[in-house]
């Protein structure tokens, strides 16, 4: 326990936690529950069940936790033991799921794009209980687009907690055009999110707005205090002042909205907002204990999970002075913060715009940037496996970590993406090599399952659908087909640097030093539809509800409508 109450977990020899009932967030992506849970969610008049299903219980090494079930009675896991959790066939967790609209069997449609949305781990059919099969097959696998709409919101960065990137099918691609531009008091590098009908969007200047999705105008504003004279600090890429970077994320079902603002006098602080009127409704400091708040940036996205929420924390841009990689778990209901410190000497940020991805088996996966050292090794470009209570469960790092150390190619300048119906985690870095994982042992040094150089370099975030990922490379969006064994290319397309998502049939990405927003053909890459944002950042992601891309565009966000 660290000073002011504030729970410190440091890195050490990788444990293997047991996989077994974690407590989930109400809301945690719509429907997705955690195992060992009941939960019932509504979407409109859609009801999905999930429960979770003990076929053998496996040996659970550690200490089990306590979760909530919607009603608010405990889930509490049993059977704890001194081994590690088996993770073969006999101690699995079998997952169904029961999407229910009065007969199943007359929007089957519904239930199986469900599934391919949320990118969950569970098992759809047209029938209850019934489960599906990782695939194998290495001909790429582009399902049809997610439809029809379910009065969708994006709460987080690339829409939910595991960063899929995908939002609604319908209304499909028609003959979009601009339906408004709004301005607002600072440069806007968060993905905006959209949330019951209004999007949400997070300055530089540490202002907040609530902006009304179908007309552009301003419903709410909430400023947080002076942001941070660029001017003032050792080096960085951000300027003239720096504030609010990192992509907030949302509750939907609690109504808050979490965002973190780097203050004048160099502090990050976690503010709690009311989705209603954008009052105040908590606020925390989360510079760790022993860290340098005017060396760190909060660049990365927060994530909402297991009753948490994850902010990601590394440099400024030029590796000036004594900072770290940090994640830090706030609980939503109040209590001790945990910190996770990657171990190296200096540096090993957790820098890119994706932040932690969460897995709804019970795990963040955060990757990392380059360390100081490269003669021991500290998780340094590292992908690591983390409890949600931060402890290392595996990790990660290609065979020329040391090199990478020396030249500054971080792994971690791409999320992680995670592909769990096929039970494996991709990872691409500045090197442009994408490494396929094992999602629930991630292989250390040198053990990918496969490897492959597709690209000059990638930044930003992934998205992917069935067994596609598209990736934000330097010399153009490439869109990659994955099995559990093998990567392969299937096309190139021109925007670059573009973090893509799904929506309305197509793939969208922002090139920012063109400004301009793209919207391609999932299966070719071939452009359909390309239209100016004006000036727009490094990083610039877009957000996706029916009828709607809204894009970032410097001082501004801008909206499109879809349809014809």
């Amino acid at each position: 326990m660290g000073p002011n109450g504030i729970h410190i977990v440091r890195a050490g020899v990788p444990p293997i936690a047991a996989r077994g009932p974690v407590g989930h967030r109400r809301s945690l992506w719509l429907a997705a529950c955690g195992a060992g849970h009941v939960f019932v969610g509504r979407i409109r008049r859609l009801r999905v069940r999930c429960r979770w299903r003990k076929a053998a219980q496996p040996d659970r090494g550690g200490a089990c936790r306590v979760g909530h079930r919607r009603n608010g009675t405990q889930a509490r896991c049993r059977g704890a033991g001194s081994g590690r959790a088996d993770r073969t066939g006999a101690g699995k967790v079998d997952w169904s799921a029961q999407v229910q609209l009065g007969s199943l069997s007359r929007r089957p449609r519904l239930a199986a794009v469900l599934c391919l949305v949320l990118g969950f781990s569970v098992a759809c059919s047209g029938r209850s209980g019934a489960t599906i099969t990782p695939s194998t097959s290495p001909s790429p696998s582009v399902p049809a687009s997610p439809s029809p709409g379910l009065g969708f919101d994006w709460p987080e960065y690339h829409q939910n907690p595991a960063r899929t990137g995908v939002g609604p099918g319908t209304p499909a691609l028609g003959s979009p055009r601009e339906a408004w531009r709004t301005p607002f008091d600072g440069d806007v590098y968060a993905s905006p999110l959209i949330v019951s009908g209004h999007v949400l969007v997070a300055t530089e200047n540490n202002s907040v707005y609530s902006v009304d999705l179908f007309s552009g105008s301003v419903v709410w504003m909430q400023h947080l205090g002076a942001p941070v004279d660029a001017s003032s600090l050792a080096c960085g890429d951000i300027g003239p002042v720096t504030g609010i970077t990192g992509t907030p994320a949302v509750d939907v079902t609690a109504g808050r909205l979490y965002v973190v603002a780097f203050l004048r006098g160099y502090h990050h602080v976690l503010f709690t907002l009311s989705l209603v009127d954008g009052s105040v409704v908590a606020q925390q400091s989360v510079d760790p204990p022993g860290s340098v708040p005017a060396v760190q940036q909060e660049r990365g996205a927060l994530a909402i999970g297991y009753g948490r929420v994850y902010v990601p924390l590394g440099g400024l841009y030029g590796d000036c002075g004594n900072y770290h990689g940090y994640v830090v778990a706030v609980p939503v209901a109040g209590g001790a913060m945990l910190v996770y410190r990657t171990p190296v000497a200096e540096e090993a940020g957790i820098w890119n715009p994706a932040g932690p991805a969460l897995a709804v088996t019970g795990a963040v996966y955060v990757v990392t940037g380059n360390g100081s050292s490269t003669r021991s090794f500290g998780y340094s470009n590292s992908v690591i496996e983390l409890t949600p209570d931060l402890q290392v469960r595996s990790f990660f790092a290609p065979s020329n970590w040391q090199a990478l150390d020396a030249s500054d190619s971080d792994l971690g300048s791409v999320g992680a993406t995670l592909m769990q119906q096929l039970g494996v985690v991709v990872t691409i870095g500045k090197q442009g090599v994408a490494y396929l994982l094992k999602a629930d042992q991630l292989g250390g040094v040198g053990g990918q399952l496969a490897s492959r150089a597709v690209c000059a370099g990638a930044w930003g975030g992934t998205a992917w659908l069935g067994s596609m990922v598209w990736v934000p490379c330097s010399d153009g969006l490439v869109a990659l087909s994955i099995t559990q064994t093998s990567i392969g290319v299937v096309w190139r397309a021109a925007p670059h640097m573009a973090s893509p998502i799904i929506a309305a049939g197509a793939v969208w990405a922002i090139d920012a030093d063109a400004g301009l927003l793209y919207a391609m053909d999932i299966s070719s890459g071939a452009v359909l539809y390309k239209a100016s944002v004006g000036m727009a950042h490094h990083f610039s992601t877009p957000a996706a509800s029916e009828g709607f891309i809204v894009a970032p565009a410097g001082r501004a966000v801008v909206a499109f409508s879809t349809a014809s």
